[in-house]
């Protein structure tokens, strides 16, 4: 890894957080993380997505927090390494919006 991954700053929390919030994710009460529950027509569906999810977070060296049952996916993103939100959670996050669609 090319340096300490750094905490998103207070410019990028004011213009990325609101994208989010647009897209239903939350800010979790008493914690620097985000949150979303998805919903799938099935398990199948969800298990995919999971799978997508999984191989992106492989690649990314950033795994998500989340719990399954049936047909949906509950999930908190936050960075250990830096104890809070950064630009790995907004990646991530993004990725998540975009592969629930598939």
């Amino acid at each position: 890894m090319a340096g300490k991954i750094q905490s998103l700053t207070e410019e990028e929390r004011a213009h990325l957080l609101p994208l989010l919030r647009n897209a239903q994710w939350v800010e979790v009460v008493g914690r620097d993380a985000i949150y979303k529950e998805f919903i799938f027509k099935d398990f199948n569906q969800a298990f995919g997505f999971m799978s997508r999810v999984a191989l992106q977070a492989e690649k990314m060296d950033h795994h998500p927090e989340w719990f399954n049952i049936y047909n949906k996916v509950q999930i908190t993103l936050s960075t250990h390494e830096c104890g809070g939100l950064s630009q790995r959670d907004i990646t991530m996050a993004t990725f998540m919006d975009q592969a629930s669609l598939m």
